[in-house]
C-alpha cells in the first residue's frame, strides 16, 4: 500500500504535518493516533483468536492470508509441496556448463530422469539412409 511512497514524498508530509498541526499540537497527534492503530490492531488480534477457537482443533493450522484469492488459487492448485510442478527433476537433469560451452552432455545427464533417456533416445540416433523419421498424426 506504501511501498511506492519515497524519501521526498514522506519529508512533504512531515513538513505539511508540522505547517497545519503546529509544533505543540504534532507529538499529543502521533500519540493519540498511534494509540487508536494499537486498539484497532488488538481488536483484529482478538477477532482472528475468536474465529479461531471458534473455528476448534481442526482448523489449529488456519492463516487468514489463505484467504486472500491468489494465495487461496495457488495453494489449491499447486497444493503445498514444496516442488509440485516437478521443476526439480528438471533442473537436477539440467547440465548448463555443457550447454553454454556447445559441446554434447554426457550420458551422466542424459541417464539423470527417465524422461531425459527417452529423449536422448529418441533425439540421439540418427536415420538409415532408407529410414523415414517418425510420424505423428495425432500432433500435426
Amino acid at each position: 500500500m506504501f511501498t511506492d511512497i519515497g524519501p521526498l514524498e514522506v519529508i512533504t508530509l512531515l513538513v505539511m504535518a508540522v505547517v497545519v498541526f503546529g509544533p505543540d499540537k504534532l507529538p499529543k497527534l502521533i500519540q493519540d493516533t498511534m494509540g487508536f492503530v494499537r486498539k484497532i490492531r488488538s481488536f483484529a488480534d482478538s477477532a482472528k483468536e475468536d474465529i479461531r477457537s471458534e473455528l476448534g482443533p481442526d482448523f489449529k493450522d488456519f492463516e487468514f492470508q489463505d484467504l486472500h484469492p491468489k494465495t487461496f488459487v495457488r495453494k489449491q492448485l499447486l497444493g503445498s509441496t514444496e516442488d509440485p510442478l516437478g521443476f526439480k527433476e528438471l533442473k537436477d537433469g539440467l547440465d548448463l556448463k555443457s550447454a553454454l560451452n556447445d559441446e554434447p552432455a554426457g550420458a551422466a545427464a542424459a541417464a539423470a530422469t527417465p524422461a531425459a533417456a527417452n529423449l536422448s533416445k529418441a533425439v540421439g540416433t540418427p536415420l538409415a539412409a532408407d529410414e523415414r523419421p517418425p510420424f505423428d498424426p495425432d500432433a500435426t
